[in-house]
């Protein structure tokens, strides 16, 4: 499950509170409607499910993301959680502005509530805190500075006049910060693929992923080593044509317990006239 958190989100720590979102208003604006439903799986088995929703346009974003295990993954760790996230999107990518989880376990509930400027931490709120804090990396006021949280991360903005499906989508370096740890998540050009799902049917860019833990880890962690060292991360892209940006409909990462496969059974995009607040 930690593997699953750290790409977001996709969400060991991370969980949703409803966050007040207080925009300015812009001028309506085409934007799309994502509704998608992912199934969790390891080693084949059924362990979970997890569910996103959201509209993005060109200039802004509002996510929410909820996730909960199952079956016989509920017999070791009965975990769920929820989070949700708002902000601006620039040219280069989201720029978040508020970001609100909270997960819990059979062990605690966390809750994580954080705002942001200029892609920079303004406030972060973590209760409880981890009980490890010292003996972990400790996270400096520049490591909170260019980075996104874990479901503004799931948003990736395509250059204007690149395509949706190739190397422009892919190749990136997404800096993320959860309220506890910093970490990196490099993509890469791994190929092309045709994504079939209830709602979309279409092509799809294939991603290699490597993480590297930057701050607020243990260097102890033989977790936390194992994701570093870890070359069997892929991730596969849809495109979100109004917006230009692209979103995982595809997550598979090798772990000690075998592989974990995140996949939409559902993956919805609507079209509508937005008036989006910011």
């Amino acid at each position: 499950m930690r593997a699953l958190n750290r790409l977001s989100c996709l969400t060991a720590r991370g969980g949703c509170a409803a966050a007040a979102m207080s925009f300015a208003l812009c001028a309506p604006a085409a934007a799309e409607m994502l509704k998608a439903h992912y199934a969790l799986s390891l080693m084949g088995l059924s362990i979970g499910s997890a569910s996103a929703s959201g509209i993005v346009d060109a200039q802004n974003y509002r996510v929410e993301i909820s996730m909960r295990t199952t079956g016989l993954a509920n017999l070791i760790n009965n975990a769920k959680g929820a989070a949700s996230a708002s902000g601006g999107l620039t040219a280069g990518g989201p720029s978040p502005a508020n970001y609100a989880n909270t997960t819990s376990n059979s062990d605690e509930t966390r809750t994580v509530r954080m705002s942001l400027v200029g892609n920079a931490v303004r406030a972060v709120e973590v209760r409880p805190a981890p009980w490890d804090a010292e003996a972990r990396v400790p996270v400096t006021e520049s490591a909170k500075r260019h980075i996104v949280d874990p479901v503004s991360a799931l948003i990736m903005r395509v250059p204007p006049g690149e395509e949706l499906t190739g190397p422009s989508a892919c190749n990136r370096t997404i800096s993320v910060f959860d309220g506890v740890t910093r970490f990196d998540v490099e993509l890469a050009y791994a190929g092309a693929h045709t994504a079939q799902t209830r709602g979309y049917a279409g092509p799809v860019t294939v991603c290699s992923a490597r993480y590297t833990p930057i701050a607020g880890h243990r260097p102890d962690s033989s977790a936390t080593r194992y994701m570093a060292n870890n070359n069997d991360i892929s991730v596969w892209l849809a495109p979100l044509p109004d917006a230009h940006v692209v979103v995982p409909i595809y997550i598979a990462i090798g772990t000690a317990a075998g592989k974990l496969v995140i996949d939409a059974s559902e993956f919805q995009i609507e079209q509508r006239r937005a008036d989006v607040r910011r």
